[in-house]
This record gives structure tokens, sequence and C-alpha cells, in this order.
């Protein structure tokens, strides 16, 4: 006798509350219906799930490892279903799409409208997070793709590269080199390096660009987000690198700030697209790459034509 998805079901939600009525609440049914059914599930498994001993639940090791088996079964029959109905029409109903934030602000709001014309029936749902975490929740099935920036470590699942996410260097107003629409990395070497906090794979991507060749801020002068980023770069507390979708969406509006193109081919990262392998989303994935490189192409801003700040500013 087989499990059934309805009791690895049951099993996931009460492992995840560690609560027999939280439980039962999540998944819209009574506690006694609950309990038997993890009865259940432990005779035909031959073995307890969970540790009933103490005031609160607590899973056993064997409960530890059939909760992972589970979550992926669970998983690959979600993606059979909504596979099944992608074939049927491409892009239609739920889609679930991670987003790294060094990406999501940037793009996602110019891009987004574009999408619901050309796919009204999609529903979209975001989830903006760091890449450690988004690859597990892909890995987990929490959400079918993953818009994130490479360089990175996709062992074990697809990947599609959407575009070049060229760095510009980014000063203030009254910089020295303001006034250049070019500058090489070795012109940079005095030049104190703003970062985002450890976990965000764009200060990665921007050390590596930098090879080395300059000064970095101390730890304690770290932001959270690029926005932040770029209004420290503003007041004058150092320089940073700025990937091209971040300068597409105008991130120097209502500043100072004079944006530099870098003349090194390596002073760049790579927007791609990653899923799981042999998902049955690999068609939906693959035609979301395509608008999104069409887009990026597009709705490139020139930045060598400078722009007065009034105009940035209004």
């Amino acid at each position: 006798m087989l499990p059934t998805l309805k009791q690895l079901q049951y099993f996931k939600t009460l492992a995840k509350h560690l609560s027999f009525s939280k439980a039962a609440e999540a998944c819209f049914i009574t506690q006694s219906t609950l309990s038997a059914s993890i009865k259940q599930l432990e005779g035909i498994l031959g073995c307890e799930l969970l540790d009933r001993s103490g005031r609160t639940l607590v899973l056993t090791e064997a409960g530890e490892s059939v909760l992972e088996k589970a979550s992926l079964l669970l998983r690959d029959a979600e993606d059979l279903v909504q596979g099944v109905q992608a074939q049927n029409k491409p892009l239609c109903g739920r889609f679930r799409l991670g987003v790294i934030p060094s990406v999501a602000p940037f793009l996602l709001p110019r891009f987004l409208p574009q999408l619901r014309d050309l796919y009204p029936e999609l529903q979209l749902f975001l989830r903006e997070d760091i890449s450690r975490n988004l690859m597990i929740a892909l890995r987990e099935g929490r959400i079918d793709a993953a818009l994130m920036a490479l360089p990175y470590d996709t062992t074990g699942f697809e990947s599609a590269e959407i575009g070049s996410d060229a760095f510009y260097l980014a000063v203030p107003g009254v910089h020295p080199l303001a006034g250049l629409r070019e500058v090489l990395m070795e012109d940079l070497a005095n030049e104190v390096l703003l970062l985002l906090e450890d976990g965000h794979c764009l200060r990665n991507h921007v050390l590596a660009a930098a090879g080395g060749r300059m000064l970095t801020a101390n730890e304690d002068v770290q932001a959270t987000s690029l926005s932040t980023l770029v209004q420290m770069v503003d007041n004058g507390i150092g320089v940073t690198l700025v990937p091209r979708i971040a300068v597409d969406a105008d991130i120097d509006r209502g500043t100072s700030l004079k944006l530099i193109k870098i003349a090194d081919p390596k002073a760049r990262r790579t927007i791609g697209m990653v899923w799981r392998r042999k998902s049955s989303f690999e068609g939906n994935a693959k035609l979301l790459c395509k608008a999104l490189e069409r887009f990026m192409v597009e709705t490139q801003r020139d930045v060598s034509v400078p722009q007065d700040v009034s105009e940035k500013s209004a």
C-alpha cells in the first residue's frame, strides 16, 4: 500500500506548523481527521514521523527524511498538473517567479505591463529574494523559475542567458572623473568602492569586475539595496558600480550622479533564467526569457547623452 498525495500534503503542513490544531485549520479539516490521516501514514511507512512525548511536536529522524521526499513528490505532482495545462496554452495560469533584489525593482515595473499585453491570461506570482534563497525555493518547488544574475552556481538546474548587463561607474557630480564618458578600471585604483552587504550576488559580481584594483569601504559602510548605495555615492562617501538595467530605470533620477561607461569587457554580469531540470515549466520559462531579452534591447537608455540634473528631477 502506498501513501496518498493527500496524506503527504497533510504531513507537510503539520511539519510546518508542528501543531495539529493549526495544521488542521490550514488544511480546512478537523483535527481528528488530520490525526487519523497521520496515523495511517505512519502505519503505511512503518515508522513514527513525530515525537509526541514532549509539550511540543518534534519531527523524528524518519520524519525529517520523509518530509524531504514528500516535498519533492508533491512538487513533481504539482508540476505535472500545471505543466499539462501550460502545454494547452502557453503562459497562462499560475507561474511563480523568483527575482533577485538587484533586478526586480529596475526591470519588472517596466516589463510587466508589456508582459500582460502579450499574455493576458498569465497569473504571475513574484517573490523577491537573494540568489541563495531563491535556489532553495526553486529546489523545493515553491517557485517555478528564478530570474538571477550570472555567473552563479546552477549545478543540477537548467538555465538560459537573457542578456548582458554592463556595469557603469557612478560618481558624485563634483568628482574629478565626472566629466569623462569612459574610464578604465586601472583609473580607479585610488577610489573607495561602496558595496552591498554580504548575501547579495551583485556584491560578488562588482568585486569580480573590480578585480582587486579598487579600495573597498569599511564593512560598517554597506548598503542593503542598490538605491541606498546610490544615495551614499551622491553624498560623497565613495563610488560604486551600477548595472545597466538600473541605469535604464533612471536610478540616478533626482541626484547629481554621473554614470560613466567602463571600458572593460569583464565589467559586466549576465541576466539569466533558472528552472528545475526536466520541469514542465521549461516552455514557459523560455518564453519569458525571449520576452525579457527583447525588452532589455528595446529599452536601453543612451547614457552617452548627458542629462541635466533638473531634467532628471522633473
